[in-house]
This record gives structure tokens, C-alpha cells and sequence, in this order.
């Protein structure tokens, strides 16, 4: 069981719009020695099967959504141009770590244009879960709230691991493969995530207590 109970990924249409198309058309393919035609087939289908993936996890990353396509864009733009160097089979995990250097670049511009960066629940799930009661809704509508103050205030390292797993639902192994760190690493980052977002729910709960909001 996942310490975000129910809580998983809808496909965002705007990503499931542009994977559609399985294919990639953005920069000119760099062969580095190896095989043009073999080279983009390996593009084409890494885009094809991890397109979603990457804007989602972008969003979650903390870029807006009006940046999210461009970010995706450059995400692929540098496996066009590396795609030789990737192991076979470990597009994925070099995808994500791409996404993660691009969405801190994105993150770095917005605070020296806007001075902050807002917290952003609508990143977490595109859409609320419709077979909800009404009550589970708001439950759910005030925890991705709260998410959403945690993880903006959480270091990308360790929002990345807890987004993955708690999210994502990616396994610890996975996610040691994914950011080519110790699986030690990945339990301590992930255990530090759980705290930083168990005591900011009871930061928030502590003031309805104390005003006789629990009877």
C-alpha cells in the first residue's frame, strides 16, 4: 500500500496528444558513429512510450503547464542528440534523469523572473477521481493541496523519489536504476518525503484542534 493512498496518475491529454503520433520530429538526429536508421527508431519509440510519462512527471517536477510541452520538448531534444551514449533498454531512466536538469533550469528561470514558484496541486492528478463520495473528494482535494505546499518546499532529489514511488508507483529498485543512486539512498530520501509531508499535515491539523475544530 502507498503512503498516498488512491491516489494515481490520469493521462494528461495534452501528453496523450503528443505521443499519439509515436513518432518525434524536433531536432536533427546526431548519429555519434552509430546507426541513423537504428538511432531514430530508438527515438521514435522512446517517445512513443514515454512521452506521458515525461510531461507528468515534469508537472510533478514543479514545471507550470504552460512550460511543460517546451520542457518535453527539450527532454527529447537532448536524446536526439545523445541517443548513441543510452544503454539499450535504459531510455527511461535517462529520460527521467533529463527531465529532472530541465525542470531545475525551468524552476531557477521562474524564481529570477517571478521571484517564487507557486505551489501546484493541478500537477499532481489532471483530474479528480469521479467514483469519489463526496466527502473522499474534498479529502482528497485538501491532501493534494497539502501535497502541493510540501513537495514545492522539498529539494528536487527527494521530490523526485517520493513523486516516483508514492505517485508514480515505481518500485525503490526501479527508482535506484531511474536516478543510478544506492537503494539506501532512495529509502532515505523517501523517509525524510513521508516525514516533511507528516508534519505538515499536522501543522494544518493542530490549529483546528486547538480551536475546538475536533469534537
Amino acid at each position: 500500500m502507498t503512503f498516498i493512498k488512491g491516489m494515481r496518475p490520469a493521462s494528461s491529454s495534452t501528453a496523450a496528444q503528443m505521443a499519439s503520433s509515436a513518432r518525434y520530429s524536433g531536432a536533427p538526429y546526431s548519429t555519434g558513429g552509430g546507426s541513423d536508421a537504428t538511432g531514430k527508431a530508438r527515438l521514435a519509440r522512446a517517445f512513443e512510450q514515454n512521452a506521458v510519462f515525461i510531461w507528468r512527471s515534469l508537472r510533478r517536477l514543479g514545471v507550470p503547464r504552460e512550460a511543460a510541452d517546451d520542457a518535453t520538448q527539450q527532454v527529447f531534444l537532448v536524446a536526439a542528440r545523445r541517443m548513441h551514449e543510452i544503454t539499450e533498454g535504459k531510455e527511461r531512466a535517462f529520460l527521467f534523469q533529463s527531465a529532472m536538469r530541465v525542470a531545475m533550469e525551468v524552476r531557477r528561470e521562474i524564481v529570477t523572473s517571478r521571484g517564487r514558484t507557486e505551489p501546484d496541486e493541478d500537477a499532481l492528478f489532471e483530474r479528480p477521481d469521479p467514483a469519489l463520495r463526496p466527502d473522499d473528494a474534498v479529502d482528497q482535494t485538501r491532501t493534494l493541496r497539502l501535497l502541493g505546499h510540501v513537495l514545492e518546499a522539498m529539494p528536487l532529489e527527494r521530490r523526485a523519489v517520493f513523486v516516483l514511488y508514492e505517485i508514480e508507483g515505481v518500485t525503490m529498485a526501479e527508482i535506484a536504476s531511474f536516478l543510478q543512486i544506492p537503494m539506501g539512498t532512495v529509502a532515505s530520501r523517501l523517509r525524510c518525503a513521508r516525514e516533511d509531508f507528516r508534519a505538515a499535515a499536522a501543522r494544518v491539523e493542530r490549529p483546528k484542534v486547538m480551536h475546538g475544530g475536533s469534537k
